[in-house]
């Protein structure tokens, strides 16, 4: 089997959407051995910064040597991203095997596109040989799929209301959804939660016996500066390539997970693996420039909160502009009113895209939307044609990209055609 059969036989799972529970790929993985039992993990859930943070931990263990596995979700342009050593995705030959070596068992058991993509990360990671591998959650933490690992440290970003019609619609449930993840023997940490998050995170622990480490106890806030004290090392600079204050947090979560679970104590492995993060780890889609003159932004905010910290960002060189444009897709299950609410006021012009993905709000929902709360728009029917005028556009005006990394992803899929 070629690699794009085995990933049209992929793509097409995902015609079983959703399924949360963990029974099937539980019977999957005993059937292939239990890869993940051989696996030491760090589990990484969160609303946002899970991906930014998995990367950070990922970087800073190879930096001090270790050879290290990381899977995130979703991938920009190719299945690959998801899965990687080192910083080099997995390989189309190691996809197709498993595909059609266990074809049988994915049609028996029925397994979605997550699940098998998760047990096809573990599997890839034992063959690697890795001596640790960090674990990105799709979607919640207690019935998501990588919800099987016994890890050494778990790690929860951020909270907030999304995905409410699966994982609730309060801060509490969503803070429980995820803190299922939190394993007896392991370490867990937090970054800045909501009071109310807090206090479900805080009974996890003290129910399963997991040490518990707060973000907040071990940094100083100075403006946009943020420094780490532990008892171990104290970093009072530190440079950080990804663009916006959140990225600080996500860094200095990070390296308190490392401190903590792995006793390392030299500074200069954590600023290097915090410094080398994108070479590392090939980490994209984060306040991205991807052009500069105009100004072209691509950011994969895709929730109310992620979509505040972009604006916040981006309102520092706002006036450096005589045009601003946001582009925006995005998910149906998303907060699309507040999202809206937030962009409204921060762009000259505002243009909605329907993205080429299932669950992707229609550009009559987004019009709906739109018009309940008087945002002005215009719709974008060809990207690639309308892409492409914003490149050649004036010099002086500024693009932003966001709502969605799939988005980015059909972007980032026809750059090089409009750049040759």
């Amino acid at each position: 089997m070629d690699i794009q059969e085995s990933l049209n036989k992929l793509f097409a799972l995902h015609t079983f959407g959703v399924k949360l529970g963990l029974e099937n790929i539980q019977k999957f993985l005993k059937s292939i051995g239990n890869p993940q039992s051989k696996l030491k993990t760090i589990h990484v859930a969160g609303s946002n910064g899970k991906g930014s943070t998995s990367s950070f931990i990922a970087s800073i263990l190879m930096e001090n040597g270790f050879k290290v596995g990381l899977y995130t979700s979703p991938h920009f342009v190719k299945f690959n991203e998801r899965i990687s050593v080192d910083g080099k995705y997995i390989p189309d030959d190691f996809i197709a095997n498993f595909i059609d070596k266990h074809q049988k068992l994915i049609d028996e058991y029925q397994l979605t596109f997550f699940e098998v993509t998760t047990a096809l990360a573990f599997e890839y990671f034992i063959f690697s040989k890795v001596d640790y591998a960090v674990i990105e959650t799709g979607l919640g933490g207690r019935l998501d799929a990588t919800n099987v690992l016994n890890p050494l440290a778990c790690v929860i970003t951020s909270i907030s209301l999304e995905h409410t019609a699966i994982l609730g619609d309060k801060l509490e449930q969503i803070a429980f959804e995820k803190g299922e993840i939190i394993k007896s023997g392991s370490k867990t940490f937090v970054g800045l939660l909501p009071e109310e998050a807090i206090k479900v995170i805080e009974k996890k622990c003290a129910a399963v016996k997991s040490p518990l480490f707060c973000l907040e106890e071990y940094i100083i806030q100075k403006n946009d500066h943020i420094d780490l004290y532990t008892e171990e090392l104290e970093f009072d600079e530190w440079e950080v390539p990804l663009i916006g204050k959140h990225q600080k947090y996500n860094a200095a979560l990070a390296s308190l997970c490392v401190i903590k679970t792995f006793d390392i104590d030299d500074p200069a492995v954590i600023t290097h693996g915090i410094k080398n993060v994108v070479k590392n780890t090939k980490l994209q889609g984060r306040y991205e420039i991807i052009n500069d003159k105009p100004r072209v932004i691509l950011d994969s905010a895709h929730n109310p909160e992620g979509i505040s910290c972009l604006i916040n960002q981006f309102e520092k060189e706002k006036n450096s502009y005589k045009v601003s444009s946001i582009l925006f897709g995005v998910m149906s299950d998303k907060n699309i009113d507040e999202m809206l609410v937030t962009i409204k006021n921060s762009f000259t012009n505002i243009y909605f895209y329907e993205i080429n993905y299932e669950r992707a709000a229609s550009i009559g929902l987004l019009s709906e939307r739109a018009k309940k709360r008087n945002v002005k728009f215009s719709v974008v029917k060809n990207l690639e044609e309308f892409i492409r005028e914003q490149l050649k556009g004036d010099k002086d005006s500024c693009l932003v990209v966001a709502g969605s990394m799939y988005l980015l992803g059909e972007i980032k899929s026809i750059l090089p055609k409009i750049k040759s």
